[in-house]
C-alpha cells in the first residue's frame, strides 16, 4: 500500500493541464445548441404542434395524440440532424441520482432493414423497470411496473448522442417514485396561492413563477491519490487522516486564483454546460484547499433542479477527463469546510415583478411586505420539516460546523427590516386606523428601497437568510437533490398564503374594512407569532444554542429524529390536503431515508474496518518491528545504565502503538457485533436508531486511534495519502 501511495504522488508530479478549446469565444454562438429550446421548436414543429407545447409549457394544458405525434416528428428530426442515435426518458428517482434507459430510433422495416422511428406514444410515455429503485415498499420487487411521463416544461436535450426527455417516474398505481412529480405539484400550488394573493394588488398578475439559484460547492482530487484511498472511493469522504499542518487557517485559498489545471477542467465542464443551456455564470476557489464553487443565473425552479442535476454529471464526467474525482461529500475531510448547496429562492409574477424585492410605491412596498412575512411565518410553522428535508448522513458531519448553519432553523432579515417588523407590530392594531395613522404608515412602507439599498448583507452562519431580493436556504447539502428542500418550502409558502387570504377576506367581511387595514392587521399577528424564528446574531455561537432553547425552538442533532418530521400530523395534513404527496408516499419516502441512511453507516463502518484491520494495524506492527529491533541492538551496544537514558522514547513509542493497536482491535470487533446484531432486525426505525446511536460512534472512536498512528509511523511506509498529499497536490 505505501508503494501505491508514493506511485500515486509520483502519477501526480507528472499531471499537466488539458487544452481547452470551445468553437468560439462567444457564448452566446453555442449556448443552448443541444436543447430543444423554443427557437428549436418553431423551427421544426408545425404551428399546431409549436402552440399546443406551448399552452402546456405555461399552462400545463394536455397534449392530444395527433399533436403528440407532430411533436415527437419533430424533435426526432432535430435530434438526428444533431447526431442522435437513440433516446431515453430521463428521470428523478429516490436514489438522489438520475436514471436512463436508452432506445435506438430504428424499427425492423420487415425486410432486413430498419428505419427510423418515435412517435408521441414513446414520447409521453414509456415502462421502465420499477423494481429496483427505492419505493419505501410502494413497489414490490416482484412488481417491476413504473411509468415515465413527459415533462413538457423542462426542454429535451441532446448528451453523448442520446436524446433525453425530462419525465416524471410514478408507480403503476400512480404514486411518486420521484423528486420531480412532489415538486411540479408543489410549484402548481404555489402558482395558484400566490397568484390569489397578488391579486389584492395587482390584477394583471395572472402566473407566478418560483425561481432557484443553486450554488454548487466541491472538491477536487487528483485520481491516482483518490484511487489509493478505498475510503474516498466507496463512501466519498475520508474515514481517517490527520489534519494537515497547513490547511485553511491562512485563508488563502479562499477566492485565491485557480490553478491551472483546475481552470481548464471549469472550462471544459462549462463549455458542455452552455451547449445544454444550463447558465453557470460564477465560479471561484472556496475556504478549503482543493475546494471550489460555481453558480448559475436563477431559472424557473423545475428547469434549475433539473440543470443542478444534470451538471453534477457533467463535472463527474469532464473531472475524469481532466484526471480528476469530483468530490459532491458535504464533508470529505475532517476538520476544514465541508460543501453547501445554498439555495437562493424567490417568486417572480407573470408582469416581471420580484415579490420578495422592494418596490417604489407603498403599494408595491406592501406586497413586498406581504410575501416577506408570509414566507417568514411558513418557515417559522415547518421549520422542523425544512430541517428535515437537508438531513442525510453527509450533511450531520457539517451542520453545526463552524461553517454551516446549525441544527437550528433560524431566518436573518437585517437591522432594517427588523426594525420595520418591529414597527409594524407596535403600530398597527386590530381597531379601524384614523387617516394619519394610514398616511404616516404608507409613508413609512414608501422608504423601504433606501433602506434596504445600502443594508442587506448576509448572515453566513444563518440558514435561512434574506438577502435582498431572495431567501437563501444555506443549510442544504452538497450532494443532494435540491427538489427536496423546494418540495417543502414551496409547499408551506403555499399553505401560508391560502390561510393568509382566507383571513384577510374574512376580517374584510366582517369587520367591514378596507382591504389594505386587513392585510396590515393579518401581517401584525403574524410578526408577532413567527418572531422567535428571526435571529440577527452568530448562529454558531453557544449563546444562540442557549437562547434558541429559550424561545422553544427546536434543535435537533439526530437524524433519526428529524426525519420523523416527514411523517408528522401537521406534514400529512400540509401535503395530502393538497394532493401533493399522500400519506403513503410520505411513509415511503420517510422509509427510503431512513434506508439510505443505514446503508451509508454499514458501508463506512465495513470499510474503516476493512482498512483498520488489513491495511492501518499491519502497517503499525511493521513499524513497532524496527522499533523493538532498533531497541534490542541498542542493549547489546550499551550498559543497561545507558540503555535506560537512550531507548527509553523508543519503549514509550512501542507501548503507545500497542495501546492505540489494542483500542482500534477492540472497537472494530464491537463495532463488527453491534453491526451484527442490528442487521437482523426487520423494523426498519429501529435499525436507523441503532446504527446511528449504536455503530455510528465507532467510527470516530476508530479514526482518533489511527490518526494517532499516523503521527507516530514512519512516513515511509503508511499506507494511505495523507491530508497534505490529499489537499495541495494540483
Amino acid at each position: 500500500m505505501a508503494t501505491i501511495r508514493f506511485t500515486a504522488m509520483q502519477e501526480v508530479l507528472n499531471r499537466s493541464s488539458l487544452k481547452v478549446d470551445p468553437p468560439s469565444d462567444k457564448i452566446s454562438e453555442y449556448f443552448g445548441n443541444c436543447v430543444f429550446n423554443k427557437p428549436k421548436m418553431q423551427k421544426y414543429l408545425s404551428k399546431e404542434a409549436y402552440t399546443s407545447l406551448l399552452a402546456s409549457i405555461e399552462t400545463g394544458t394536455k397534449i392530444n395524440r395527433k399533436v403528440a405525434d407532430q411533436i415527437a416528428s419533430g424533435m426526432k428530426a432535430w435530434a438526428l440532424e444533431n447526431g442522435a442515435t437513440h433516446y431515453t426518458h430521463w428521470f428523478q428517482p429516490l436514489n438522489g441520482a438520475t436514471a436512463e434507459k436508452h432506445d435506438a430510433f430504428f424499427e425492423p422495416d420487415g425486410n432486413g432493414g430498419v428505419f427510423e422511428n418515435f412517435d408521441g406514444a414513446l414520447l409521453i410515455q414509456q415502462e421502465p423497470d420499477a423494481s429496483s429503485f427505492p419505493s419505501g415498499g410502494i413497489r414490490n420487487t416482484f412488481e417491476a411496473r413504473g411509468y415515465t411521463a413527459w415533462d413538457t416544461s423542462s426542454p429535451a436535450f441532446i448528451i453523448d448522442k442520446t436524446l433525453c426527455i425530462p419525465t416524471i417516474f410514478i408507480s403503476y398505481t400512480g404514486e411518486a417514485l420521484d423528486y420531480k412529480t412532489p415538486l411540479l405539484k408543489s410549484l402548481n400550488y404555489l402558482d395558484k396561492t400566490a397568484t390569489e394573493v397578488c391579486q389584492y394588488f395587482d390584477k394583471n398578475v395572472n402566473k407566478v413563477i418560483a425561481t432557484l439559484g443553486w450554488e454548487q460547492e466541491y472538491f477536487l482530487i487528483d485520481e491516482a491519490l483518490y484511487n489509493a484511498r478505498p475510503d474516498l472511493v466507496l463512501t466519498g469522504r475520508t474515514l481517517m487522516g490527520h489534519a494537515s499542518a497547513k490547511d485553511q487557517q491562512l485563508e488563502d485559498h479562499y477566492f485565491g486564483s485557480i490553478p491551472g489545471r483546475v481552470s481548464a477542467f471549469m472550462k471544459d465542464f462549462e463549455f458542455e454546460s452552455y451547449k445544454l443551456g444550463i447558465p453557470v455564470k460564477t465560479r471561484h476557489n472556496e475556504v478549503a484547499p482543493n475546494q471550489f464553487e460555481c453558480a448559475p443565473v436563477f431559472e424557473e425552479v423545475n428547469l434549475a433542479v433539473d440543470h443542478n442535476q444534470l451538471i453534477m454529471e457533467i463535472m463527474r464526467k469532464i473531472a475524469r477527463k481532466h484526471k480528476f474525482r469530483i468530490l459532491f461529500h458535504e464533508k470529505p475531510f475532517n476538520g476544514i469546510n465541508g460543501s453547501g448547496k445554498h439555495n437562493n429562492w424567490s417568486l417572480m409574477t407573470n408582469t416581471g415583478v420580484n415579490l420578495l424585492s422592494p418596490g417604489k410605491t407603498p403599494k408595491n412596498n406592501l406586497q413586498f411586505l406581504t410575501f416577506l412575512i408570509n414566507t417568514i411565518k411558513a418557515v417559522y410553522s415547518h421549520s422542523d420539516l425544512l430541517r428535515a428535508s437537508i438531513s442525510s448522513a453527509g450533511n450531520a458531519h457539517r451542520l453545526g460546523a463552524n461553517e454551516a448553519p446549525p441544527s437550528i432553523i433560524s431566518i436573518f432579515i437585517g437591522q432594517q427590516l427588523t426594525k420595520i417588523l418591529d414597527e409594524l407590530e407596535t403600530r398597527v392594531s386590530d381597531k379601524k386606523m384614523t387617516p394619519e395613522e394610514k398616511s404616516e404608515l404608507k409613508l413609512d412602507i414608501g422608504k423601504i428601497p433606501e433602506i434596504l439599498l445600502d443594508n442587506t448583507d448576509r448572515n453566513r452562519t444563518s440558514p435561512f437568510a434574506f438577502t435582498g431580493n431572495r431567501f437563501e436556504f444555506r443549510a442544504v447539502g452538497s450532494s443532494a437533490n435540491c427538489a427536496s428542500p423546494m418540495i417543502i418550502l414551496n409547499s408551506a409558502v403555499a399553505k401560508q398564503l391560502k390561510d393568509f387570504k382566507q383571513e384577510v377576506d374574512h376580517i374584510i367581511e366582517t369587520k367591514k374594512i378596507k382591504k389594505d387595514e386587513a392585510i396590515f392587521i393579518v401581517l401584525r399577528n403574524y410578526i408577532k407569532e413567527s418572531k422567535k424564528v428571526r435571529f440577527e446574531g452568530n448562529g454558531y455561537s453557544q449563546d444562540w444554542i442557549k437562547e434558541a432553547e429559550k424561545r422553544g425552538l427546536t434543535n435537533i442533532q439526530s437524524i433519526t429524529e428529524s426525519l420523523k418530521h416527514f411523517i408528522s400530523e401537521k406534514t400529512i395534513n400540509l401535503f395530502s390536503e393538497n394532493q401533493i404527496l399522500s400519506k403513503r408516499e410520505l411513509e415511503a419516502r420517510y422509509e427510503v431515508r431512513l434506508d439510505f441512511y443505514v446503508k451509508k453507516i454499514q458501508i463506512e463502518a465495513r470499510i474503516l474496518g476493512d482498512l483498520a484491520i488489513n491495511h492501518i494495524i499491519p502497517t503499525a506492527i511493521n513499524y513497532q518491528n524496527t522499533l523493538i529491533k532498533n531497541v534490542k541492538g541498542l542493549k547489546e551496544l550499551v550498559s543497561d545504565i545507558e540503555f535506560e537514558q537512550i531507548a527509553g522514547t523508543q519503549l514509550q513509542t512501542i507501548k503507545k502503538i500497542s495501546e492505540h493497536i489494542s483500542s482500534i482491535r477492540m472497537n472494530v470487533k464491537e463495532m463488527v457485533n453491534k453491526r451484527k446484531v442490528a442487521n437482523k432486525m426487520e423494523d426498519i426505525i429501529a435499525k436507523t436508531v441503532s446504527y446511528e446511536k449504536e455503530i455510528y460512534p465507532f467510527l470516530s472512536n476508530i479514526r482518533y486511534h489511527i490518526d494517532k498512528l499516523e503521527l507516530i509511523v514512519d512516513n515511509a511506509i503508511w499506507p494511505l495519502p495523507k491530508y497534505r498529499e490529499l489537499l495541495y497536490s494540483i
